[in-house]
């Protein structure tokens, strides 16, 4: 049996451990500036064999939601490069999920109040920007504008620029970021993608988007440092459910078994409440891809380690469990006692909530100063 807490190889790069860190939008950077506040968030979390950041926009137009780090200035690239030492003082390894949103964006947060694009004139999903008072807010994202097919290939572009961004900034790689209703899985999507170019129509053409981004990031940093995440049968943000969904992502798993890339990760939205991704259909995408394997969605120790005996994954990522458990790996491996996480703090704010969540040897040290304090009163 392969233990979680064993050192892995990930085509090249060494983990210390298979334990990954999703990544997970936090919206803490102001001025969408990535900060010291962010940088001691990771480096909390760098005993993650894998840390995969929240994702960060390739451009302005790639932007759905505010005080979210980008990858596209060199403020941000600077910015980012304080996470990256933080988590490599520790020993860690450190990837960019790079992302643009498509349509999932506002308006208020575009340049000159310009429409978002995507693949369709198709408006969906929830984007966090400005409302009609001029506060941050939750809201239904704006009208978008279908992408120009010259358009289409400058986000390739924009993709493979941030992908040298991240190296830029001290990143080990990056994940494009291919999933959740966002740019990519649009595209992919029949009842989204109404187009009549090289880009839609038939599930190859629906594809090429999504696979020129990650082989010009390849040829850009090496395949060998580019992952990239899929949700197949997600529906989150407005995304129709079709019959072509599954053949979909297994073409998609051939064409990335191909390409030697650092991995591919699966999320799995059944612990969001939206429809689940069947594990007899990871099997039969595993049974495709034959790279390494990565898994998301509500995982917990036992089954993570079931399904890597089972070889169905090589590394389960864990999420919300990471907002409040720091030292999740240490946790794990001693079955120390997790920390409750707070969904009210999961989004926006200070430092409650983000990097104020104490190690379990910080937690007991701090009973035992208070029992002491007690035996002396």
């Amino acid at each position: 049996m392969a233990s979680l807490f064993e050192p892995f190889d990930l085509n090249g790069t060494r983990l210390n451990n298979r334990i990954v860190m999703a990544p997970m939008t936090r919206s803490r950077a102001p001025d969408d500036i990535p900060n010291e506040m962010g940088a001691l968030y990771y480096r909390q979390r760098a005993s993650a064999g894998l840390i995969i950041s929240e994702g960060t926009p390739i451009s302005r137009q790639g932007q759905g939601y505010l005080y979210n780090p980008g990858i596209f200035g060199p403020d941000q690239i600077a910015g980012w490069a304080k996470a990256t030492r933080a988590v490599h003082e520790r020993g860690g390894v450190f990837f960019a999920q790079i992302w643009h949103v498509g349509r999932v964006s506002h308006t208020s947060i575009q340049i000159a109040g310009q429409p978002p694009v995507g693949p369709s004139e198709q408006q969906g999903g929830m984007a966090f920007g400005y409302n009609e008072a001029g506060t941050p807010d939750m809201l239904a994202a704006s009208q978008p504008r279908r992408l120009e097919t010259a358009e289409v290939r400058e986000i390739v572009r924009d993709f493979a620029q941030a992908a040298v961004n991240a190296r830029e900034a001290g990143f080990d790689g990056v994940e494009v970021h291919g999933a959740n209703g966002y740019l990519f899985e649009q595209f992919l999507n029949p009842h989204v993608n109404d187009r009549d170019d090289a880009y839609g129509g038939s599930r190859e053409n629906r594809c090429r988007l999504l696979l020129e981004a990650v082989d010009e990031a390849s040829k850009m940093i090496g395949a060998h440092r580019v992952g990239v995440r899929l949700s197949p049968f997600g529906t989150l943000f407005d995304m129709p459910e079709y019959d072509d969904n599954g053949e979909t992502y297994l073409y998609l798993a051939r064409e990335f078994d191909k390409r030697g890339l650092a991995y591919v990760h699966l999320h799995d939205q059944g612990g969001q409440g939206m429809p689940p991704m069947p594990r007899e259909y990871l099997r039969r995408f595993r049974e495709v891809y034959h790279g390494n394997l990565l898994l998301a969605g509500n995982l917990d120790q036992a089954e993570a380690q079931t399904l890597v005996d089972e070889g169905t994954i090589d590394l389960p990522v864990f999420g919300r469990l990471y907002t409040s458990n720091p030292d999740l790996v240490e946790r794990m491996q001693n079955g120390w006692p997790l920390a409750d996480f707070d969904p009210n703090t999961f989004y926006g704010g200070d430092a409650r909530g983000y990097v104020d969540f104490p190690t379990y040897a910080e937690e007991q040290a701090r009973k035992a100063r208070e029992q002491a304090i007690q035996a002396k009163s």
